[in-house]
């Protein structure tokens, strides 16, 4: 029996603390007969798993996933829903890895050929049968049911507030000039490491420079094109908050994934107007008081690629504080 076998059950585990945290994802595909997910088999333990492992130092979990996948089977693919999280026992004590599906649209797989000899294309049932650790039956099931929704194939819109400003009272200059904070700097670069694990390649950004400098480092690292929207700023949302809300209409409209960064006070407007694109279970997870998001956090919807314009996921995420 290999070192992280299920020795527990797979429900909750209220007050225990997490001992080791882990991700990874489902890569799948839809062709000609149907819904297919790729298992890996792993030659340490012998058994059949998801593209998974340990989160690194400075790690956030997203990042974590995209790693994982990368240096498992050589894919690099944005993330798409989450999936529900499994939790089992290890020596150390208990042990959570969280899931992600990720689309594998043609591309050429390359198992590493230490930690991973081969993997199989497989319909679910097939894979769920296949499955060395029962509990990672259930985001396979999540997943088969997102798919017959038609909640599996998404696009992803992400909000980000920008980095910590220096702050207003030191400040003398025009608003829109105020600059990032030293900690600004730092956490703008680590936004870019998190940001990566959706690659957007389109960035919609207030004009001032707290924003601007926010997406700066992502968007030299992969080329994302930035466009300057003036409804982002604190002024004109205070002005017209419509012109903020039909800013984001119309990115939704696009239906391309897009990361868009704006201020605090502009929070409440643009997550609202995303809100009218989601039931209800699904606002319940927007961040619903001030301050909203902390410098430097986003949220992650996810967006059904049906053409009708629903949110079918939301997620949360706060780049790696060091």
């Amino acid at each position: 029996m290999s070192s992280d076998a299920l020795i527990a059950d797979q429900t909750d585990h209220p007050g225990e603390p997490v001992a080791v945290t882990a991700a990874g994802a489902i890569p799948w595909r839809a062709g000609k007969d149907g819904l297919e997910v790729l298992l890996i088999h792993r030659p340490r333990y012998d058994d059949w798993s998801w593209p998974k492992g340990k989160i690194d130092a400075g790690e956030t979990v997203p990042e974590c996933a995209v790693r994982e996948v990368w240096e498992e089977i050589g894919l690099r693919a944005p993330l798409g829903i989450p999936l529900p999280p499994i939790h089992y026992h290890v020596a150390s004590g208990l042990k959570v890895v969280h899931y992600w599906a990720v689309k594998v649209n043609g591309d050429s797989l390359v198992p590493d050929g230490k930690e991973v000899d081969s993997v199989m294309w497989c319909a679910p049932d097939k894979a769920a049968r296949l499955l060395s650790n029962p509990s990672d039956v259930a985001p396979l099931e999540s997943l088969r049911d997102a798919h017959e929704r038609g909640e599996l194939d998404t696009w992803p819109l992400l909000v980000l507030r920008h980095a910590k400003a220096k702050p207003r009272s030191s400040w003398s200059k025009a608003e829109g000039e105020r600059p990032l904070a030293a900690t600004g700097s730092r956490q703008a670069q680590a936004v870019g490491r998190l940001l990566q694990a959706w690659k957007p390649m389109r960035i919609v950004s207030s004009p001032w420079l707290r924003c601007v400098a926010t997406v700066a480092p992502y968007a030299r690292a992969t080329g994302a094109k930035v466009k300057l929207a003036e409804g982002l700023t604190e002024h004109k949302h205070q002005r017209t908050p419509k012109k903020t809300a039909a800013v984001i209409e119309s990115l939704v409209d696009k239906q391309r994934p897009v990361v868009v960064c704006t201020h605090r006070p502009a929070l409440p407007t643009v997550l609202k107007q995303l809100a009218t694109h989601m039931p209800s279970h699904l606002v319940q997870l927007l961040p619903a008081h001030e301050p909203f998001l902390s410098p430097g956090e986003l949220v992650v919807c996810h967006l059904a690629n049906s053409g009708k314009k629903r949110v079918v996921a939301v997620e949360q995420f706060k780049p790696f504080d060091d």
